[in-house]
């Protein structure tokens, strides 16, 4: 199999690529290159393999670069609420229109299998109760907004020869040579290590689904292996109630 993955030097980018790899799967990788000297490590030598990346804006895609895969990640997008929020107007072209034209592309390309790294924020403010895939959607930001919308569309272009996968990632946490550390735990780690004391921010009241970037990774590699049928148009939380959280 033949994977285009967008994004692919970003925080789960740099982890799924040799994931998937190691697995036998062949990987091509899109990325801006915007971050390209800021690995955690010296260098990305340290993988058994890295795949051929493309240094181009996803709006830019066309479908002869992905001419000869079977099926695509898509994980490239404005990737936190804040930044969003800076300007959802750029957010709304970045992330929803421009991974649905990123998605016709694939069509033309005759891509088979599109996964979609979506997010467990478009269920935004809850009431308490567990949320499973048919709950209700409350998108609280542009971010999330972005995320149900492109959802929506990309399960109106299911079809037999087109099969969309859409994973709703709970927050992820864990180590990988592209780091972020904007996001929950890594954050309580960055804190602990730097300063030796943690400050709370919030309340302690809300929940937090959290999930470790190679869980996710795993999710995405099942996504791409299992039977069409089994998976084309579905919605999938991605994390477990074992691992919700109240940050106090």
């Amino acid at each position: 199999m033949r994977v285009f993955v967008t994004g692919v030097d970003g925080y789960i980018g740099a982890v799924l690529a040799p994931y998937l790899l190691e697995r036998g799967i062949t990987v091509i990788g899109l990325d801006t290159g915007y971050y390209r000297d800021g690995w955690l490590y010296s260098d990305n030598r340290r993988l058994a393999a890295t795949p051929h990346t493309l240094n181009k804006d996803l709006r830019a895609v066309t479908a002869a670069d992905l001419a000869g895969c079977d099926a695509v990640v898509h994980l490239a997008e404005l990737s936190n609420d804040p930044l969003g929020q800076n300007n959802p107007e750029v957010t709304h072209r970045l992330n929803h229109q421009g991974s649905v034209a990123f998605a016709r592309e694939g069509i033309r390309a005759g891509i088979r299998r599109f996964v979609y790294s979506s997010s467990c924020s478009v269920y935004g403010a809850g009431s308490g109760e567990f949320l499973d895939e048919n709950a209700r959607v409350n998108p609280q930001t542009a971010y999330a907004e972005c995320k149900v919308l492109v959802e929506r569309d990309l399960a109106a272009m299911a079809g037999a020869d087109f099969s969309p996968v859409l994973l709703r990632n709970a927050t992820a946490f864990g180590p990988s040579p592209r780091m972020r550390f904007d996001i929950v735990l890594n954050e309580l780690c960055a804190l602990a290590w730097t300063s030796r004391r943690i400050v709370m921010t919030s309340d302690g009241s809300p929940w937090r689904p959290v999930v470790h970037v190679e869980d996710i990774c795993e999710a995405i590699y099942r996504s791409l292996v299992a039977p069409e049928d089994a998976v084309r148009g579905k919605i999938f939380n991605v994390g477990q109630t074992s691992e919700n959280y109240r940050v106090r």
